[in-house]
């Protein structure tokens, strides 16, 4: 409508109304609207222009300006100091580097004034509301005398105004916003629509397109209603879409989720999670997921408008409304909601289907090996007495003198007289020889057997590659699912449908009894074969799961190849190596080279290493002392710090930082929560620390068990807790502190385990850490801040994730170099770490037991060629560099996450060319860098220190987590939430930590106290004897809290 007006007063010529109009319209939306005013100042700003325009062409018509200099200038007309006039056309100013400012007439304060409001905001704010002290300081810089607040607000309603920010913009080449720019920013923000949930998001986008093309910054409200309006019309479009493809039945299928049945609805069955795999429980869930392909059949296909982003936020969205809140939307939006959720939870259920085959197997397995294990213990006596009877024998036949007959006798005795039970006992062993548990799988399989199968019929399964050999053995077996017969002979029509050379060698004898030639198949042997190949195939990427998320084909998130062609240029500035896999591998080879001429050379010399008839030995650095003042400083700053409780520090740090306006409803309308900030303060409290809903609500006066669990369903989203976590940390980053303690580049991740309840899926029980739970994974700075959280299940290698905090971090904090503990030693993760251009240096356990790798098998080494067992096959890596290069790109360009490619990397693959190729690469850099670390011992304490701090953070977040040990949630995204919000629990007391240490610090600085850069970088900010976590809670919203202060500093530089 404004656009509209503006337009038509410049098609009246009216061009001064035109321009000033929307200025004047967003100054009435503040203040008290006035029509003879406003009028007065519309008129004004016409005449304004009209005049400007009359002596332009005036001037135009007289030939103006007229080329002057100073020669032919007549200075007593002009009536200008002529002396000042030629010492400045010298430009002497220059020369001695003094600022030159010329003062006008009346009216130049509050144009200076608005020329650097606008070069530092973007845009010129109401002048007569700009604080006081920002006019003060331009005023005393021109030396005149402060302008009142009057005379300002009487330059607000004035004309001049308006021709004075017209020159100011184009001074500082500046556009206005005009009609031409709302019709590419409605165009943008319909395009931010697709893949941003919040209107703040969309906002940025347009703010960064805006000072890109070099525009002047709009009211927010304009930016926030356009914002509004593309959102509003892209859902609108969704639903249409979605609700023009259904007929009158698949509506009747979706109206049916909400009608009640024995009081439950299908809504709330879709929403179930499977609990701990046990045969009912699999049998259980395989029907409800029957049940879920039979709502799913027919379904219309997700509109192409629709994002990934944009599809997660629905189906989140529909995930937290119940069946009377589905009810009460409208037709088209419970629909499309519907219908989202509908395949989110199908997919998700194939994702779950898949977990429980490889768990089943898996478990299968090593109850075989446990019961291997018992039966060597239970049998080793009888082992020592077969090799006892048979060295009886060896000597009985060395006795030449005795004759035969004698011999035979004594060799009977031996034998206890029953030959026949001891090679009965003799074939017994050789069964269970060898150390394979084959034989011990049968017995538990039995009663497995008819889940598995079960399993592998709900899942479309897929070949990655040409090789389906697999696949067609496992149809194969379930055409004879029925069958009772211990042995199949096979047929030539069997052999031709059932190729048996994907067999592995380790099998064979179990299944081939008789050999390949004799064509008896051990039926049960080959069943749990099949499956066992599946279950690895399925891990590595060599099967997928047709219409799954975490098992899908691995090759659909890759780039294209043309997109990749057209990224590589990028990438190579970016990481910084050739993109030609010949030069890369020359590049890698030279480096190798180069580095182990460099170790062995100073390998004599290096006092911490030495190679002894065992091997390598490292040897352990002294502890460096800490700070004579250390101690002292530490207790000065105990003993200043007020106690508080946890509350109080929760309460304090959202207030510095406002983090409840991140947390509001899922569908991204305005919060209409009453007292939010003390709604979300309570959640983060209940669910940061674990007390729960119950406990909390007795606790904290005046909410209810409801209130508190209603904002955690309602508002709380992973995604969220990561925006606030990354608030906290960009907070934390503008403190000198942390500074001491670390550059900011480097970080360490390691995992604690939390202990869940049995009932669920991501329980697992861990050999290790004893007891069933889930691995919390942090990416802890060296600036002692956690960046990143996952929350993984115990039977998954933690290097698999080790990268993904990198890649997902949004902080300013931005580390290139990340540290692990000795399970980040794997060459694929060394490989991608690599290509990725991160720095992974872990730390290392048993190095006598890693192969290092020439590059070239003829050099020879005077000082450490017993490290070497090895040499690298570089045309291995040179065929498949475009292919793990890729695969980097693809990460880059956010197809895919480190974790997804890392998973199916972890084993071995015959079929999987690309894992050969990442172990290959990550042999190399692996090499070198074990070389450096037997190298540099100060490298090797840095490591360590790293890692130190990884494992301090831990147990600080769980000390935190003091409302119980177990994550009394069943629900995984839940579980994944509690995860988050105790990291961020973790951060907020680290940060409150770090404000009163720096207030303490420079306190006790200024009071003359020894502190320097050792005694800080001796410090923490796990620091807890101040923290109350028990008793009575007061929240109290109205105590002013001090304000943050990140500009505290301590007047020498950091040695970090």
């Amino acid at each position: 409508m404004s656009n509209d007006i503006a337009a038509q007063l410049k098609g009246l010529k009216l061009h001064g109304m035109a321009s000033t109009w929307p200025e004047l319209l967003a100054q009435s939306r503040h203040t008290d609207f006035e029509p003879e005013r406003f009028m007065k100042q519309l008129l004004m700003a016409e005449t304004a222009e009209r005049q400007v325009r009359s002596i332009a062409y005036q001037m135009t018509a007289a030939r103006f300006p007229a080329h002057r200099d100073l020669k032919g200038f007549d200075f007593a007309q002009a009536h200008v100091d002529e002396a000042l006039v030629r010492e400045l056309s010298e430009l002497s100013f220059l020369e001695s580097a003094h600022n030159v400012v010329f003062i006008g007439g009346p009216g130049t304060g509050k144009i200076l004034a608005q020329l650097k409001l606008l070069q530092r905001l973007g845009y010129m704010p109401v002048i007569s509301d700009v604080p006081p002290a920002i006019i003060e300081h331009v005023c005393a810089v021109l030396g005149i005398r402060p302008l009142p607040r009057a005379t300002l607000a009487r330059y607000d309603r004035s004309g001049s105004k308006s021709r004075h920010q017209k020159i100011l913009r184009e001074f500082v080449r500046i556009l206005p916003v005009d009609s031409a720019a709302h019709t590419w920013l409605a165009k943008l923000a319909a395009n931010a629509a697709r893949t941003k949930a919040e209107l703040p998001d969309i906002v940025n986008v347009m703010l960064e397109e805006l000072v890109r093309r070099r525009y002047e910054l709009p009211p927010l409200a304009t930016l926030t209603r356009i914002a509004s309006q593309a959102r509003s019309q892209l859902h609108e479009s969704i639903y249409r879409a979605f609700v023009d493809s259904l007929d009158d039945t698949l509506k009747e299928r979706v109206d049916a989720l909400f009608l009640n049945r024995r009081g439950r609805t299908q809504w709330d069955e879709l929403k179930r999670e499977p609990k701990r795999p046990g045969p009912r429980e699999i049998a259980s869930f395989l029907e409800h997921i029957q049940a879920m392909n039979a709502l799913a059949n027919g379904l219309p296909p997700v509109p192409n408008m629709l994002s990934v982003p944009k599809r997660m936020q629905f189906v989140t969205e529909a995930r937290a409304l119940d069946v009377h809140e589905m009810r009460a939307l409208k037709p088209a939006k419970r629909y499309t909601l519907a219908l989202l959720f509908m395949l989110a939870q199908r997919q998700k259920a194939l994702d779950d289907v898949a977990e429980i085959f490889i768990k089943t197997v898996r478990n299968l397995e090593h109850t075989a090996k446990l019961r291997l294990q018992q039966y060597q213990l239970a049998h080793a006596d009888q082992l020592q007495s077969l090799v006892s009877q048979f060295r009886d024998i060896l000597n009985v036949l060395q006795d030449d003198e005795t004759p035969a007959a004698m011999r035979i006798a004594q060799m009977r005795a031996a034998l206890n007289d029953d030959p026949d039970a001891v090679l009965i006992r003799c074939n017994e062993h050789i069964a269970q020889a060898g150390n394979h548990i084959f034989p011990f799988l049968l017995a538990p399989y039995k009663n497995l057997r008819s889940l598995l199968f079960q399993c592998v019929e709900q899942l479309s399964l897929k070949p990655s590659s040409q090789d389906d050999a697999l696949l067609r053995a496992l149809e194969w077996i379930k055409q004879l699912r029925m069958s009772r017969r211990e042995y199949l002979l096979l047929s030539d029509t069997d052999l031709a449908q059932l190729p048996l050379d994907w067999l592995p060698e380790k099998w064979e004898r179990c299944v081939l009894p008789d050999g390949r030639a004799a064509r008896l198949l051990h039926r049960k042997y080959f069943e749990l074969c099949v499956f066992s190949q599946v279950m690895r195939e399925l891990n590595s990427g060599d099967i997928f799961v047709e219409g799954s998320d975490q098992y899908d084909d691995p090759r659909e998130h890759q780039v294209s190849w043309a997109e990749f062609r057209e990224e590589l240029p990028r990438y190579s500035e970016l990481v910084d190596f050739p993109v030609d896999s010949r030069a890369f591998v020359q590049k890698l080879k030279d480096e190798l080279c180069a580095l182990a001429d460099k170790v062995d050379a100073g390998f004599p010399e290096n006092d911490h290493v030495e190679i002894g008839a065992q091997g390598l030995i490292l040897h352990r650095l002294d502890k460096k002392p800490d700070p004579p003042n250390r101690t002292l400083i530490d207790q000065a700053i105990t003993a200043s710090m007020r106690p508080v409780s946890i509350l109080d520090i929760l309460t304090e740090t959202e207030q510095w930082l406002d983090l409840h306006r991140l947390f509001g409803p899922l569908s991204g309308f305005e919060a209409k929560v009453d007292d939010p900030r003390k709604r979300f303060i309570t959640t983060l409290f209940c669910y940061g620390c674990n007390l729960g809903p119950t406990q909390t609500a007795r606790s904290v006066k005046n909410l209810s068990r409801k209130q508190v669990a209603w904002l955690n369903l309602k508002h709380v989203t992973e995604e969220r807790l990561d925006k606030a976590t990354v608030k906290v940390i960009n907070a934390y980053n503008q403190f000198a502190l942390p500074k001491f303690w670390g550059s900011g580049k480097r970080v360490s991740a390691d995992g604690t385990k939390w202990n869940l309840y049995e009932q669920n899926l991501l329980s697992e029980y861990h050999i290790r850490y004893g007891g069933y739970g889930g691995i919390g994974y942090y990416h802890v700075s060296d600036m002692y801040i956690a960046l990143f959280s996952h929350f993984i299940p115990c039977g998954v290698h933690e290097a698999v994730y080790i990268l993904d905090g990198l890649i997902k971090n949004a902080s300013d904090v931005q580390p290139d170099t990340v540290h692990g503990d000795t399970h980040a030693q794997s060459a694929p993760v060394f490989a991608l770490a690599h290509l990725l251009g991160i720095n992974l240096m872990p730390r290392i356990r048993d190095i006598k037991e890693l192969v290092f790798y020439k590059a070239d098998r003829r050099r020879r080494y005077k000082n450490i060629e017993s490290l070497f067992r090895a040499s690298i096959d570089w045309g291995l890596i040179e065929r498949h560099f475009p292919d793990m290069l890729r695969v980097a790109v693809s990460i880059k360009a956010g197809r895919m996450t480190p974790s997804t490619i890392l998973r199916r990397l972890g084993s071995e693959s015959a079929k999987n060319k690309l894992y050969f190729a990442f172990r290959e690469l990550g042999r190399v850099i692996r090499t070198m860098f074990l070389l450096r670390y037997i190298d540099d011992p100060e490298m090797r304490q840095t490591i360590h220190a790293a890692t130190n701090k990884s494992e301090q953070f831990n147990d600080f977040a769980k000390w935190l987590m003091f409302g119980g040990e177990v994550i009394a949630e069943n629900i995984r995204h839940e579980q994944r939430k509690v995860i988050k919000y105790n990291q961020l629990v973790a951060n907020m007391v680290i940060l409150y930590n770090v404000q009163w240490m720096s207030r303490k610090l420079k306190a006790l600085q200024d009071k003359g106290l020894p502190i320097d850069a050792e005694v800080l970088q001796a410090l923490s900010p796990y620091r807890r004897e101040h923290i109350n976590r028990l008793g009575s809670y007061l929240l109290d919203l109205q105590r002013r809290a001090a304000p943050l202060d990140p500009s505290i500093d301590f007047s020498f530089e950091s040695a970090a």
